[in-house]
């Protein structure tokens, strides 16, 4: 890819409009102050003082965070969450970012899912204890599903690309069930030029109809569980991304780590799309949501499987540079990496 080719599909963002349809979290990090340790009256054990506190829209916030953040021109979150004061937290972040919530649910039949995550701050240096998860454990109540769909429905015909985010690991406890998944099929169908993509730990050889994406070790444990416990060879890796676009009937991408990004190219092959090197510490937590933000916003502007994926790697190889949090990646970030890399940009 050009210099003058990637900039091309950059500009291109701000006229998109996505809307982002799964789980939306709240991750918080509480800082705690361990020179401030006091003891409880009642139950004489110590009362950790909270000092602080970072706050982020996680799971599908972290894709909105990230497509907002590449200046992406409309923002939709589909979902629900709880009308609790977590779910006041997430609707903050999200609005600070652009996102329009007007199809995401607030109900008293779920709790928003938080990730809350005490850091214990000592001479200067924080170190993050045990996590306090908020999961719903129960299967969705049919109520909800119904208002996911319509709001789905609701929302095909006002945006360019739809993302589903499929992060919860049992069967129908979150916003992607199985309806939903039928339904995104239906809405693909009935919108043929609308980009439609799903990103799923467990269930990414459920959906048909549309691109999706995972990475090397859901897709070889989904479609090759007996070499789920070996080394993911590129060569299976490569089978496997074939397999699932088979089953899915569209494109399909797997990101491969430090490798790449592995995409169907047009012929039908898989191509690996080589990652810009580390040049320090990284965090790899949020790496495959920012990589679905450059794929799908790369997707909308023109770009070929090839040419996302690259964008893809560029997102990626950026906020893995934040370390304890979810970082984003401007678009001229973007061209600065890309300049870094593969030719000085103007």
């Amino acid at each position: 890819m050009t210099e003058q080719r990637i900039k091309h599909i950059l500009d291109g963002f701000p006229r998109i409009k996505v809307a982002v349809i799964g789980d939306y979290f709240l991750d918080k990090w509480l800082t705690i102050d361990r020179s401030l340790d006091d003891v409880s009256v009642e139950t004489k054990l110590t009362a950790y003082q909270v000092v602080g506190k970072r706050i982020f829209a996680g799971a599908a916030g972290t894709v909105t965070s990230n497509l907002s953040a590449l200046d992406i021109g409309e923002l939709y979150a589909v979902g629900f969450i709880g009308d609790d004061g977590e779910g006041f937290e997430l609707l903050r972040d999200l609005h600070a970012k652009r996102v329009n919530t007007d199809y995401l649910i607030r109900s008293t039949c779920v709790m928003t899912p938080t990730y809350t995550k005490p850091m214990f701050l000592a001479n200067g240096v924080e170190t993050e204890s045990n996590r306090l998860d908020f999961k719903n454990k129960g299967v969705t109540p049919a109520e909800l599903e119904a208002q996911v769909v319509q709001n789905l429905w609701a929302v095909a015909p006002q945006v360019d690309a739809i993302i589903a985010l499929d992060q919860i690991d049992d069967a129908n406890h979150g916003v992607i069930t199985g309806r939903v998944r039928e339904e995104l099929a239906k809405v693909a169908d009935a919108y043929p030029n609308l980009i439609v993509y799903a990103d799923s730990r467990a269930f990414i050889d459920k959906f048909r109809n549309i691109i999706v994406k995972c990475n090397d070790l859901e897709a070889v444990r989904i479609v090759r569980p007996d070499l789920a416990e070996t080394k993911q060879e590129l060569d299976v890796v490569k089978a496997c991304l074939t397999e699932l676009a088979k089953l899915t009937g569209r494109r399909a991408f797997v990101t491969c780590g430090k490798r790449g990004v592995l995409a169907l190219r047009d012929d039908g092959e898989a191509a690996l799309i080589p990652a810009p090197p580390d040049t320090g510490p990284v965090d790899t937590v949020g790496a495959g949501d920012a990589c679905t933000s450059g794929i799908v916003s790369s997707l909308c502007a023109g770009a070929t499987a090839e040419e996302a994926a690259l964008v893809g790697n560029l997102v990626s190889s950026i906020t893995v540079q934040f370390i304890g949090e979810c970082g984003t990646a401007s678009r001229e970030g973007v061209l600065k990496r890309f300049g870094e890399h593969y030719g000085a940009p103007a």
